[in-house]
């Protein structure tokens, strides 16, 4: 099905007046041919323009003599104004042809800018992978376990509070049923994280999850991630897989006051995420999932701020993880990890003692002007012109491989003690 394209997208002049830059970050990035596609939008930009322009003078050479025709026939020269008609038919035609020809033009404009990721940030490592992202920095013992430890699958059996066999049974694989202790540790963590957040500042926002075509295009998960969301066609909505989207959509086509700035939301939704292609014995359990619950912290700044903003909000997922007494480690994503609306992203990994490896629970981003830009959101700067915002965004947290780790690393004897900050939420401190 073809995409109904917005009108505004990417800055084609900022391409245009920065095309270095862009090619540069495009192939930091691992861009297939960035000079190839920077020049396409060159060329395309420059048809369209003049095509625009013959458009306009077409149009205005119309009505100038649609004009003449009415004074002539005031005047009686009516064989000189059918003379005139015929020409002005023929000018009608030609500007169908010319306004046919620059839709199609806008069309392939726009779809080619829509395959253009973000531009990394300079502070975006360089790199093919994730085996080439940069650990920034690491906290924490990493716990000692028995002999006799146990992976997350096998303890959620043992305690009887997590079925992946019901969640199949009632829907498929990959969308389990929580139960008992399993079910009131996965409310408590999402109260926990929602109560940290409003008193960072964050307002609580409770957002559809379900969305339109317009809400995926203006954060960019389409085109992109087409394939990664469940679509529901009939009425061509999607269902979301993260809240970043309906909230930030919630400033879609406005215009902010900078007093306003900055914007703090945050909202706890179930995620859906098909995960095509990626199930093996690697992302067993609660590692992948096609529904889970996360909490998301989202920010809308000025330029100018947006990367103290950032800082902001990856010390306050660094503060839950350390109120949880999880080892983790931060890493900025190279260029071939990062995602496709990001300019700079880090994760944040917790350790998995039984599995023996970090477990990502959260990615922080600035996204800068690539999401305002789609959804036309701006701020009136005190010269009164309307200039982009930047947009920002991190999981507070992913649950399935928090859940993951807490049961993992706090296996006793006696049972799995959960951390000590979320005794007053669960009304238990061990699950036996």
């Amino acid at each position: 099905m073809r995409k109904q394209i917005p009108e505004k997208m990417l800055l084609v002049a900022d391409i245009i007046e920065n095309k270095q830059r862009v090619i540069q970050g495009l192939h930091k990035r691992g861009f297939d041919k960035p000079e190839e596609v920077v020049e396409k939008i060159v060329s395309l930009n420059r048809q369209r323009k003049e095509t625009k322009t013959k458009l306009d003078q077409t149009l205005a050479e119309s009505n100038g003599i649609s004009k003449q025709i009415g004074k002539l026939i005031r005047e009686g020269a009516h064989q000189e104004a059918e003379e005139i008609k015929r020409k002005t038919a023929a000018l009608k035609v030609s500007g169908r042809e010319l306004q046919h020809l620059l839709t199609e033009i806008e069309q392939d404009l726009r779809t080619l800018l829509y395959q253009i990721p973000n531009v990394p940030n300079p502070n975006v490592p360089e790199g093919k992978d994730a085996e080439n992202n940069l650990i920034l920095k690491q906290h924490g013992e990493k716990p000692v376990l028995s002999g006799d430890k146990k992976p997350h699958w096998d303890l959620i059996k043992d305690y009887d509070i997590i079925d992946f066999d019901l969640g199949n049974k009632v829907t498929g694989a990959g969308f389990p049923v929580y139960k008992g202790k399993g079910a009131r540790l996965q409310r408590a963590m999402v109260n926990f994280f929602l109560d940290e957040a409003i008193d960072a500042g964050y307002t609580e926002i409770q957002p559809p999850i379900i969305i339109n075509e317009a809400s995926g295009l203006g954060t960019g998960q389409l085109p992109d991630k087409e394939g990664q969301m469940y679509h529901v066609q009939n009425e061509n909505y999607y269902l979301i897989p993260t809240a970043e989207v309906p909230i930030t959509n919630l400033y879609r086509d406005i215009v902010l006051n900078e007093a306003d700035l900055p914007i703090k939301h945050v909202g706890y939704t179930p995620c859906f995420r098909r995960e095509a292609g990626s199930w093996g014995a690697h992302v067993r359990g609660l590692n992948r999932l096609h529904q889970f619950d996360k909490v998301e912290i989202v920010q809308i700044a000025s330029p100018e701020k947006s990367y103290e903003v950032l800082e902001e909000m990856l010390q306050h997922v660094v503060g839950l993880l350390k109120k949880l007494n999880l080892p983790y480690r931060v890493v900025n994503l190279c260029g071939g990890d990062l995602g496709f609306t990001a300019a700079l992203t880090y994760d944040l990994e917790v350790y998995s003692a039984a599995q023996e490896k970090w477990l990502e629970v959260s990615s922080v981003s600035n996204f800068e002007t690539y999401q305002a830009n789609r959804l036309k959101l701006r701020y009136k700067s005190q010269d009164k012109k309307n200039v982009l915002l930047h947009t920002l965004n991190g999981s507070a947290l992913a649950l399935p491989r928090i859940m993951a780790a807490i049961l993992e690393n706090n296996q006793k004897e006696a049972g799995i003690e959960i951390p000590k900050i979320l005794w007053e939420y669960t009304g238990f401190k061990i699950i036996s």
